[in-house]
């Protein structure tokens, strides 16, 4: 984190600039088998097509409001990254109806939470490698399908104020500075202590514990985590191997 980084994603260009090869975000779903493992620069990449999807294709400005119905994913973290890129609020598990955008994990009841926004959808197949559905939900954009093709650069229209809100997140507004400098005020308390700090998070993002240990502190402190979806399906000696295969420094669960 340098002193000029005012938003998370500031943060995210900081940590591009500094070295864009170290791993950032390792994701595991322990009820599937699969682990998708992101660089710095990858992530950056999947944050700037998300941000292009949502200033050319889905009109969105800052100030609207962009409600995330997903769980604890690396496609989630990507969301939060483009929407703090273009400046508008993402609200997590918010409701739909007052949401300019609703953005839906696959379950069958999110997606009928969803149809009550009146703006744009776009459904998430969260299926491995980013994969499409194999039908898309009636009604939605699938994300996987209208992703691929946007710029691999992103550069807002309007300057990002950082005193405007950001985040919301179990009722709490956030703006995007509040969210980057609780973010490095609580990292020591995580054990997350600078670059090479690796943690392992099986919290969910609906609180800010979770998006703080699962994103935005190992963001703000050069570290990076391994994201764990469905780890209550390991036991100890599982979880135990995974810690020293990926050498993690610290858990939070």
């Amino acid at each position: 984190m340098n002193a000029t980084d005012r938003t998370p994603a500031d943060l995210l260009s900081s940590a591009l600039a500094a070295d864009p090869g170290r791993p950032l975000v390792t994701f595991y779903d322990d009820a599937t088998g699969e682990r998708v493992e992101l660089s710095v620069a990858t992530f950056a990449n999947w944050v700037a097509k998300t941000a292009n999807l949502l200033q050319d294709e889905l009109s969105v400005e800052p100030g609207d409001r962009v409600t995330l119905l997903l769980p604890a994913h690396w496609q989630t973290a990507v969301w939060l990254l483009a929407c703090a890129s273009v400046g508008v609020v993402a609200d997590i598990g918010g409701d739909p109806s007052a949401a300019d955008v609703v953005v839906s994990g696959p379950e069958p009841e999110r997606l009928e939470a969803a149809r009550a926004c009146s703006g744009p959808r776009v459904a998430l197949a969260l299926r491995p490698l980013g994969g499409r559905f194999p039908q898309p939900p009636e009604g939605f954009a699938d994300y996987a399908v209208e992703v691929p093709g946007q710029g691999d650069r992103f550069v807002p229209y309007a300057p990002v104020d950082p005193e405007e809100p950001a985040l919301i997140v179990a009722g709490r507004e956030f703006s995007g500075e509040e969210v980057v400098e609780r973010a490095a005020a609580e990292a020591p308390d995580l054990g997350l202590t600078g670059p090479g700090s690796r943690i392992l998070s099986g919290l969910p993002y609906d609180t800010w514990e979770g998006l703080n240990a699962g994103l935005y502190a190992p963001l703000a402190t050069g570290g990076s985590v391994v994201l764990c979806r469905h780890l209550d399906r390991l036991d100890a000696e599982a979880l135990d191997k995974r810690v020293e295969s990926e050498r993690v420094t610290v858990i939070a669960r």
